[in-house]
């Protein structure tokens, strides 16, 4: 809660009802402040205002989608059916996208997270690449028996892409407020 020192002018209502043989005393009283103190703005301010909190929220939820996503096909397929299953790929992503939804998620209360996140961010982008090759080559080598599996690898590359998205925007973002903070 605010708290300021400063000159307030009180507002009497002018309304009041008065008797006969009683003093006339206002019903309603209230005070207005005569001068605005604005906020000072935190460390992150600018960032914080973008609300880089709701793209860690949408981070978090496509990152359990994705860990959901590696389970079923853990269980479902023969490791050596597909690369995207060998090498855990889904699970991988999975849970590089639940933190770095966290670390955005946590920037508002512990603001030297920031290069924490940013880099975080940065590795998911790469690990994503990487995934995105081997749902690639998965994909060239389209087997017709495989047809379900491979349209669930289709719905991981378009939630990678998602993914991506989301934190090429806070890589941008963290570095803007990077490059503002040093001199």
């Amino acid at each position: 809660m605010a708290c300021a020192d400063v000159d307030m002018v009180v507002y009497e209502d002018d309304d009041a009802l008065s008797r006969p043989g009683q003093s006339m005393q206002p019903l309603i009283q209230y005070y207005q402040a005569t001068e605005v103190i604005p906020d000072e703005e935190g460390p992150l301010h600018k960032l914080l205002q973008k609300q880089p909190a709701v793209l860690g929220c949408l981070q978090i939820v496509s990152g359990l989608f994705s860990f959901g996503l590696g389970i079923l096909f853990a269980a479902t397929q023969d490791m050596k059916q597909s690369l995207f299953t060998l090498f855990r790929i889904s699970h991988l992503t999975g849970v590089l996208f639940i933190v770095a939804g966290f670390l955005s998620n946590l920037l508002s209360k512990y603001p030297a997270l920031l290069s924490v996140s940013r880099n975080i961010n940065c590795g998911c982008i790469i690990v994503a690449a990487f995934a995105t090759c081997l749902i690639s080559i998965d994909l060239a080598r389209w087997n017709p028996e495989n047809d379900l599996h491979l349209r669930m690898e289709v719905l991981e590359l378009c939630v990678l892409g998602l993914e991506v998205l989301l934190s090429v925007i806070l890589c941008v973002w963290y570095f803007k407020e990077t490059c503002a903070k040093s001199p």
